[in-house]
């Protein structure tokens, strides 16, 4: 007899393997999500840093802002929120409902890593 087709065995040794390799892709794609909303948070931060110092300019001191408002200056992005002290030296800090994370960012406060937004 002449029969065509695949065996049972044959079968679950395919599922087995499709299995294995989605168990190897999905943790490293379930961060990634995680890592837009860093991203975001990082850019609004840089982004703020230009408002800064345009608001500067006018005023000759940095703005402070509190968590969530907006003004002429500057606006975070979406589901963003970030908090400004202002005064001779800025410090920054932003938020996102979907991360636990916050980032914090600040300038002339002669910090070590001033004007770079660190995440933790």
């Amino acid at each position: 007899m002449n029969r065509k087709g695949f065996t049972l065995i044959e079968l679950l040794i395919v599922v087995v393997i499709i299995g294995i390799l989605a168990a190897i892709a999905i943790p490293k794609f379930s961060n990634t999500k995680e890592k837009a909303i860093l991203a975001s948070m990082k850019s609004d931060l840089r982004n703020l840093a230009s408002a800064q110092e345009s608001y500067y300019a006018d005023y000759t001191s940095y703005m402070t802002l509190a968590a969530g408002a907006t003004n002429s200056y500057y606006k975070s992005s979406s589901g963003n929120s970030v908090a400004i002290t202002g005064g001779t030296n800025w410090t920054a800090s932003a938020t996102n409902t979907g991360s636990t994370k916050t980032c914090t960012m600040s300038a002339n406060t002669g910090s070590t890593d001033e004007g770079t937004p660190t995440c933790s």
